[in-house]
């Protein structure tokens, strides 16, 4: 099978079903207005090191008027955001968090996720979260259909439980991933190679 881009309708279902697993940012921001938003995206990654840098693209929603949904409309109004670390402990959660609510309802109220407070930004994190990341918007930028949210991390929690010898421990993180439609995967399976020189 052969695919031309320009002669299908969308490329979502062929790229979200080939690119996989993809990690879930699951994002908490708070509007102008003070109403907490929580959203999963997973079209997100890790972009650089110096500074420490991850982004997201969420995909752009018609019936806005500035196009934009509410997690990166309140990004761009307040320049700050929280990436919570979704496990397989908050996963249904999540799954409840990306439904479709009036503005100025909150995610994490529907979904029955506690908030917790934060060090360098404004927006709540998920406390059943064991990692997030803290950011400050770094840039946006429209990319097609869906707008690319960088932020610079300013803050990391990490629970005790993911960690051993004060360092992240991939090997207790039960992350979960996207693959297409409704199906996730976990990190349970693991194998190890070793790089070569």
């Amino acid at each position: 099978m052969e695919i031309d881009p320009d002669e299908i309708p969308s490329m979502y279902r062929t790229l979200a079903g080939a690119v996989v697993p993809r990690p879930i940012a699951w994002v908490s921001t708070t509007s102008p207005e003070g109403v907490d938003n929580l959203a999963p995206y997973s079209f997100f990654n890790v972009v650089a090191i110096d500074p420490p840098v991850v982004m997201f693209a969420p995909v752009d929603d018609d019936e806005s008027p500035d196009g934009l949904k509410d997690t990166p409309r309140n990004i761009r109004e307040n320049e700050e955001f929280v990436v919570n670390a979704v496990t397989e402990s908050v996963a249904e959660a999540m799954n409840e968090t990306s439904a479709t609510l009036p503005t100025g309802e909150s995610e994490f109220d529907r979904a029955g996720i506690s908030r917790t407070d934060t060090r360098a930004v404004a927006p709540p994190r998920v406390a059943e979260s064991p990692v997030a990341f803290e950011c400050s918007l770094y840039e946006m930028l429209d990319v097609g259909g869906s707008t690319m949210v960088l932020g610079e991390v300013e803050w990391v929690h990490l629970d005790d439980e993911v960690t051993t010898g004060g360092k992240l421990d991939v090997d207790k993180l039960d992350a979960v991933g996207r693959l297409s439609g409704s199906l996730y995967a976990t990190t349970e399976n693991r194998f190890s190679m070793e790089r070569p020189p």
